[in-house]
């Protein structure tokens, strides 16, 4: 059997300064690598994004010419310990939400999106739940 780790989450991006810039700026993100205007690869904790533009290789026409394009349901969770002190710093900032604040038997979560429409969701776990990123994932239910 091959031997799988980890690798990254990719996002189809129309334009990559502006991708990195709202990742960096509205989550922290650091710059990894950037090796030319299609692609850019950005990181948080233990995740790690790659941001393709329209001419990056991973951005290419599936089979078919099935085009690979930004949005879908898709998405990185990022873990906060106040949503509600998030959602309005978010909110601050002109950031688009995707809905409202939704409760479930893991915690609260929401969806936010980047420029391009890439789902982001902001997530608190339960009060007395540990964190979904302490075991290598988990779940809001």
């Amino acid at each position: 059997m091959t031997d799988f780790r980890a690798g990254a989450v990719r996002y189809q991006v129309t334009d990559v300064d502006r991708a990195v810039a709202f990742y960096t700026e509205t989550f922290g993100f650091r710059e990894v690598m950037r090796p030319g205007a299609a692609f850019a690869s950005i990181a948080k904790d233990g995740l790690t994004l790659w941001l393709s533009g329209p001419k990056s290789s991973g951005a290419r026409p599936l089979a078919g010419g099935v085009p690979q394009e930004p949005g879908g349901s898709n998405r990185i969770v990022l873990e906060v310990t106040d949503l509600e002190t998030c959602v309005a710093s978010l909110t601050q900032r002109g950031v688009k939400f995707r809905n409202s604040i939704q409760s479930g038997p893991g915690g609260l979560q929401i969806q936010v999106e980047d420029p391009d429409g890439n789902p982001i969701e902001v997530f608190q776990p339960a009060e007395g739940n540990a964190s979904s990123t302490a075991t290598g994932g988990g779940s809001t239910g």
